[in-house]
């Protein structure tokens, strides 16, 4: 998928359509955006002691054909950083334009 570098889009800051640059970063797992969260960390404390069991004892096995991707897009007037919903796609790329 080709998708361009610069977007004309709507910035929630500025409340008005203005240009955005695109960057694209893979989008985190849960655990990795919320480290602290009170899930995490009762998942910690459960596999602390005796080598984990159950359900946390072996690595998640992943059958998705391929990863969800984040757009994040930077206002060029106000330089904040908002995403773009994550999506599915194998091949995605940035082009001029």
């Amino acid at each position: 998928m080709k998708f361009p570098k610069t977007i004309n889009t709507l910035c929630p800051t500025c409340r008005k359509h203005t240009v955005h640059t695109v960057k694209v970063v893979k989008q985190r797992s849960r655990g990795s955006a919320h480290p602290n969260s009170k899930a995490n960390r009762a998942k910690d404390r459960h596999k602390r002691g005796h080598g984990g069991h159950g359900k946390y004892s072996k690595p998640a096995v992943s059958k998705k054909p391929t990863q969800k991707l984040d757009l994040r897009l930077q206002c060029k007037v106000c330089k904040k950083m908002h995403t773009k919903v994550g999506f599915r796609v194998k091949k995605f790329e940035l082009v001029a334009g």
